[in-house]
């Protein structure tokens, strides 16, 4: 997941308070001989018998597939894994048991993987191990162990934001073959400057700062895609400036992957319902490479899953569409392509709205709501306000939280995850979320439980997001949320996107929320979640 760190706006009833806060795969043959899903009422029309039918059991079960697949797996489920692969088997087998037709849709991605840590060292004219935290691997670096001589590429090491070192191909004329580049930061693309390195006979290039205030540290950037086959490190403008001078030798090394992958999405529609207004219901499938990433995002997969079955055998009036993304973990790249092709193809015009569900089991859980119509995020890092009706898609799931006398929370409409390729498109927006490494305040404990001052998730984007990293009660309350919202919008989207007609059986809740007031302006407490932050810097 991708998150924003910020929450502002709880809603309890009609009260407000505001706070800061292989591939083309199909099933194995276990998996497509379980049975199809029975339910007592096998239609389940209505958003009670779909939530009854939608249990946490069942939920639960399928995060227990999903983390008996990462373990069978080396501990993760990340897209380019034998573990991601196993889990769209998983999910391509239930589907079909159910009786949908699943789509696996192919597309290659750029892969990276650091199987270690890297080495940077000073062998001469004085030995200096350079710890961790004073350099890092540029995503994407090539792999390598070389010793040689640092040359230092047109620069004298001066503070500086303009550096031009490494930008062009004659600052690297009479580069001696075999040696150590030390290029500093400036005004071009980390890639460029590697390239021309590489180009000009380097073995390994070291790239440090501009010791500008606030880019003294070391540099965790990236070349933006396979393709450099040396090792890169970004440095410490104090380590960068240690390594210039004559005569100064060291050893780089690097142990990574950085190559093109194919991965997949999982897409599945009802059999019935008008396809030229498809309700699409979404979660990413893959995991981090440290972890199992069962609640990110086992939870939000298992919960679609879930509905997804139990609305096998439903007439809506909407075809559904309902989707598992691949590579969100490395820059939303799944829905990226899907949305990519939908546009191309016209098929994007037919999406009605787009529900995402990105981690709704936190272990300490807030109940958060996309910000849709940007009322509590007016202003800050990544505040946007949804296209038209997604502040509509917002109210319907403060309704219903409302309705069951659970307070709900908002989360801002960063496009930081899933979501965010269908509203950059105009196509309406919503969904829910319940935390990452941001820490509950406490008014959020008041409202939700919990502990304040203590992460959402504490084994966030770690190998402990396992079976024991999950609220049942977060996600049964989540779950439900969904199956209501979904089957809601299979009947009728005339209140989001103007299309259809009433229809009976559209779940008005008899308690509202009566509206979204600001209440107090700028967001504070807080800054973007890394995991969700994909613009890793590029540029010098």
């Amino acid at each position: 997941m991708i998150p924003n760190a910020l929450y502002k706006r709880a809603h309890f009833g009609r009260a407000s308070l505001a706070f800061a806060g292989g591939l083309a795969l199909v099933a194995s043959a276990g998996l497509a001989a379980t049975a199809v899903p029975t339910h007592e009422n096998s239609n389940n029309n209505t958003s009670q018998k779909l939530r009854n039918a939608v249990t946490v059991d069942r939920v639960v079960g399928h995060l227990d597939a999903l983390d008996s697949v990462a373990v069978a797996h080396g501990g993760t489920r990340a897209s380019g894994t034998a573990g991601y692969d196993e889990s769209v088997n998983y999910v391509v087998g239930k589907l079909q048991a159910a009786g949908y037709t699943p789509t696996v849709q192919e597309f290659t991605f750029p892969y990276f993987q650091e199987l270690s840590p890297s080495v940077l060292t000073q062998v001469s004219p004085t030995a200096v191990n350079y710890p961790a935290g004073t350099f890092a691997t540029m995503t994407y670096s090539g792999a390598g162990d070389v010793t040689g001589s640092f040359t230092t590429v047109d620069t004298t090491g001066a503070v500086g934001a303009g550096n031009t070192s490494g930008c062009e191909a004659a600052d690297f004329a009479g580069f001696p073959t075999g040696s150590i580049a030390l290029v500093q930061r400036g005004s071009c693309p980390f890639a460029q400057k590697a390239s021309n390195a590489a180009a000009a006979g380097a073995t390994a290039v070291v790239i440090f700062n501009t010791g500008l205030a606030g880019s003294t540290g070391p540099i965790a950037g990236t070349l933006g895609a396979p393709g450099i086959t040396i090792p890169v490190l970004g440095a410490s403008y104090d380590v960068g400036v240690g390594l210039m001078g004559d005569g100064v030798t060291g050893r780089v090394a690097a142990d990574t992957i950085s190559e093109n992958r194919k991965t997949a999405n999982v897409l599945a529609e009802t059999a019935s319902g008008d396809a030229d207004n498809v309700v699409m219901v979404g979660a990413h499938l893959d995991s981090v490479q440290a972890g199992p990433g069962i609640n990110d995002n086992g939870t939000g997969s298992a919960a679609i899953l879930a509905v997804a079955e139990s609305m096998s055998k439903v007439q809506t009036a909407n075809k559904v569409r309902f989707a598992w993304w691949g590579a969100e973990e490395q820059g939303l790249l799944g829905a990226h392509h899907y949305v990519n092709g939908a546009v191309a193809s016209g098929e994007l015009a037919k999406v009605g709205l787009y529900l995402n569900f990105d981690m709704i089991g936190s272990p300490n859980f807030g109940r958060f709501v996309y910000d849709g119509d940007n009322s509590a995020f007016p202003v800050g890092p990544g505040a946007a306000a949804g296209p038209a009706g997604s502040g509509q898609i917002e109210q319907d799931f403060h309704d219903y939280f409302a309705a069951e006398g659970l307070p709900s929370g908002e989360t801002a409409f960063s496009g930081r995850s899933d979501y965010g390729p269908f509203i950059a498109q105009g196509v309406p927006a919503g969904g829910l979320f319940t935390g990452a490494e941001g820490v509950k305040t406490e008014e959020q404990a008041m409202l939700f439980g919990g502990v304040a001052g203590a992460p959402y998730d504490a084994c966030y984007h770690a190998a402990c997001d396992d079976t024991g990293n999950v609220s049942i009660e977060s996600l049964d309350q989540m779950s439900d949320a969904i199956a209501h919202l979904t089957l809601t919008y299979a009947l009728n989207t005339t209140a989001v996107n103007g299309v259809g007609d009433n229809v009976k059986g559209n779940f008005k809740q008899k308690t509202s929320f009566d509206g979204n007031p600001l209440g107090g302006g700028t967001e504070s407490g807080g800054g973007l979640h890394p995991e969700h932050d994909h613009d890793e810097m590029v540029d010098q």
